[in-house]
């Protein structure tokens, strides 16, 4: 199932290390499979508030995501983006094919009942 990285990253003054980690990090995913589906896209917010930017890349599964995270190659280079950026990160998998979320509400009303 698929997994994803996604970053809630503030706003931030351009800095020689950020531009140095935005050039190797994809050397640092590539290996687990991973791949950029949004990185330096506008953002539109339609509601609460959003400031900064969304950054997202996909994982084939979970233990590939992790892995990424914590090897020595994505280590090395998380403080050049840390130093200088705010922001959230987390790691979560997506839904399997066919996932119907009529099954969740269901399952919600049913704990509800009782």
């Amino acid at each position: 199932m698929t997994a994803y990285a996604i970053a809630h990253l503030r706003e931030a003054a351009p800095h020689p290390e950020i531009a140095e980690y935005i050039e190797r990090i994809t050397a640092t995913f590539e290996p687990y499979g991973g791949r950029f589906l949004v990185h330096g896209a506008g953002h539109e917010v339609k509601e609460g508030g959003w400031p900064g930017h969304v950054v997202v890349i996909a994982f084939p599964e979970i233990a590939e995501a992790r892995a990424w995270w914590d090897s020595a190659a994505y280590q090395e280079i998380a403080p050049l983006r840390s130093r200088h950026i705010e922001g959230d990160i987390i790691l979560v998998e997506g839904v399997p094919d066919g996932y119907d979320p009529a099954v969740t509400a269901k399952a919600m009303r049913d704990a509800l009942a009782s």
